[in-house]
């Protein structure tokens, strides 16, 4: 007898399928149809870019995950206020990362300038590095843009190398990254400065953006991306133990400023070519060498690579993962993201083209698959509102979420959207009435109602 399979049953049947996938494989964010946004200096009206952002096609083999982007983000980049004459550009990437990573169990692998992973959105991680060292033979700074060439070479090793998130504050974009010659990339937590506790820069008070996901102290943080050595990457927070258990909690770093106030050994004793003493110009913290691993043994602690073997919602089994580090007002927190070296086997994963058979893959949205949307933290500021009203979501939003503004009778005012890879919307309210309103938030399968008044007083 031949069987009938309803739209339901053939939904359930590929996410089933979907569910025995590798995260790796289903987690990236793909877009084929919406183009980005960037702003130029002195204008706060986002530009369109004409480039596709988040990922436009995600393929697998047996080993791999290729993942072909264009390395531009759901949220508006720029302007870089540090006289970065760079823009976002389209980077025409493909990125194969191992399925099965493997640990190094030989001497571990240096992270490096450059690409050194990819968030789930196709935008690029760097290090902590800049480019920028000490040459001791000049007493000054060395490579990067306005400085001499250091001894060696661009390649060349540094006794003393800069810390890009202190020294290039200057030239972060509200999502809190720049460009390298159109190479679009964080060093660390990609969620927007506004967002933090603290808030550290006021960029995004002259050209508002967004985050890839933003921080929420009550939940596990959402998988943002995947290193160079294959193992994931989260958000800042976890589960406190790495069983999966105890209380959701901020995930910490084991790096700690030294307390030197020269310059001439590293943490380990090594007696190196002496750096700037440490002052109110080469402040502790200006280069990666003021900062020591001291080991810490409770669970929510990282390793030195900055990961640690844990329970994920996305590994029920465990997986070693790494962890965007911040203090606890949410200020990024060295070593940010991955480093100062791998956990894993880690090598160049940019290639030019797939030469391998594959199956592509194309997400799948069910009614099960995000359970947690009408769960959601939704904070609607200011309300009562006058002019303008912002909508934030917390985590990750893994599916474009249309917003629409009813009046009381049910008459739809107006209309906004979150695209995924984002977390924030706005509407203008100048020209409404006052009174209450109902904004209504739908992921396409599920949605959720909350309440916004209207005052002009």
């Amino acid at each position: 007898m031949k069987k009938t399979l309803t739209l339901f049953g053939l939904l359930a049947l590929l996410a089933e399928s979907n569910a025995q996938l590798s995260p790796a494989i289903t987690s990236w964010l793909q877009n084929t149809t919406e183009t980005g946004s960037y702003y130029m200096s002195g204008n706060s009206t986002a530009i369109d870019n004409g480039i596709l952002y988040n990922c436009q096609e995600i393929a697998y083999s047996d080993d791999y995950v290729y993942v072909t982007t264009n390395g531009i983000p759901a949220y508006p980049t720029g302007p870089f206020l540090d006289g970065n004459p760079s823009q976002a550009a389209n980077q025409n990437a493909i990125f194969r990362i191992p399925l099965n990573p493997q640990k190094n169990t030989g001497t571990p692998i240096s992270t490096t300038g450059g690409n050194i992973g990819v968030f789930i959105n196709g935008v690029a991680l760097f290090d902590y590095r800049d480019g920028v060292g000490w040459n001791s033979n000049t007493n000054s700074l060395c490579g990067g843009p306005g400085n001499p060439m250091c001894p060696g070479g661009p390649m060349a090793g540094k006794d003393w190398n800069r810390d890009a998130i202190p020294a290039e504050m200057d030239g972060f974009d509200c999502s809190k990254a720049h460009p390298a010659m159109g190479n679009y990339h964080h060093h660390q937590n990609p969620s927007a400065f506004k967002l933090d506790l603290e808030v550290v820069s006021d960029i995004c008070n002259l050209y508002d953006a967004d985050g890839l996901y933003a921080i929420d102290s009550t939940q596990h943080s959402p998988l943002i991306g995947f290193a160079y050595d294959g193992f994931p990457i989260y958000g800042a927070y976890g589960y406190q133990n790495t069983d999966g258990t105890g209380d959701i909690t901020r995930i910490k770093s084991s790096y700690q400023l030294r307390n030197i106030s020269t310059r001439t050994h590293w943490a380990d004793g090594t007696n190196v070519d002496d750096g700037p003493a440490v002052n109110a110009t080469y402040f502790l913290g200006y280069f990666r060498e003021d900062y020591e691993y001291v080991a810490n043994e409770a669970g929510d602690y990282l390793d030195e690579h900055n990961g640690r073997f844990c329970v994920t919602p996305e590994y029920p089994d465990g997986t070693y993962a790494y962890f965007a580090t911040v203090d606890e007002n949410w200020v990024s927190a060295y070593p940010y993201v991955v480093g100062p070296t791998f956990y894993g086997q880690s090598a160049n994963r940019k290639v030019t083209t797939i030469s391998e058979e594959t199956t592509l893959y194309t997400p799948v949205m069910t009614a099960i698959a995000d359970l947690g949307f009408a769960n959601m933290n939704i904070s609607i500021f200011p309300n009562p509102a006058s002019d303008l009203v912002a909508i934030q979501m917390s985590g990750l939003i893994d599916d474009d979420v249309e917003i629409e503004l009813f009046d009381m009778a049910g008459k739809l005012v107006s209309t906004s959207q979150i695209e995924k890879g984002s977390t924030i919307a706005y509407f203008d309210v100048q020209a409404v009435y006052e009174g209450a309103y109902i904004l209504r938030f739908s992921n396409g399968y599920q949605s959720i109602s909350k309440k916004v008044i209207i005052s002009k007083e």
